[in-house]
């Protein structure tokens, strides 16, 4: 199963019928207690940095996440569910993020350009031959719908650029977590294809040997 967290961000129903188009076994989780059954986790995002924060601390969910993230368990970020794993947001001063990636949320500086980025733009990969861009074009475009952006410490984490005034890391990567700024569940076939790669990432059950979020 894989967990979609649901901690009143909106966007929820768009990314579930996705999945479920990609034939994931998936379920909306709001509490931590069916983590437990989970083999993944979907991260969605809507809104402010701070209030998405606050959600999921409300929902009991903020520490079973972080331990899932320490873990290197099966992991998708999406919009400020990416946003949310680096240190903190210039959006929401003095929240802190999961700090799973180095590096700060920042603001598109109005360079001629409307703020947010709304719309398709194309992504350069950086490593075409990784597993969750198998079946894309060496060009993607994806969807957009953002003001802010991570800027990454380790650029050897960066798995995609986007360039909007300014290139940007598109997203992220390290062992079984991924996370994009984009929103695959609205960029058409391209989009499906990196949700249908992370559900084949995902095992049909957590072996006795891989390591318990709670433990």
């Amino acid at each position: 199963m894989i967990a979609l967290i649901d901690y009143g961000s909106g966007n929820i129903q768009s990314v579930l019928n996705a999945l479920r188009h990609e034939g994931a076994d998936v379920e909306l989780v709001s509490d931590s207690s069916r983590l437990a059954d989970a083999s993944g986790v979907v991260l969605p995002g809507v809104g402010a940095f701070g209030d998405c924060v606050l959600g999921l601390q409300s929902r009991g969910l903020w520490e079973p996440l972080r331990e899932w993230l320490a873990a290197d368990l099966p992991f998708l970020g999406i919009c400020v569910g990416y946003q949310l794993l680096f240190e903190e947001s210039e959006e929401s001063p003095g929240v802190g993020g999961f700090g799973h990636f180095g590096g700060i949320v920042k603001k598109f500086e109005s360079k001629g350009i409307k703020v947010p980025q709304i719309g398709w733009n194309q992504l350069d990969l950086a490593d075409p031959q990784l597993p969750l861009w198998k079946g894309l074009p060496p060009v993607p475009h994806m969807y957009f719908v953002h003001s802010y952006y991570p800027a990454p410490t380790e650029q050897s984490v960066v798995t995609s650029r986007c360039t909007y005034g300014e290139t940007f890391a598109a997203s992220v990567g390290r062992g079984n977590v991924s996370a994009v700024q984009f929103h695959p569940e609205k960029s058409q076939t391209a989009g499906l294809t990196i949700l249908r790669n992370f559900i084949r990432s995902v095992p049909a059950a957590r072996g006795a040997a891989s390591p318990s979020p709670a433990a």
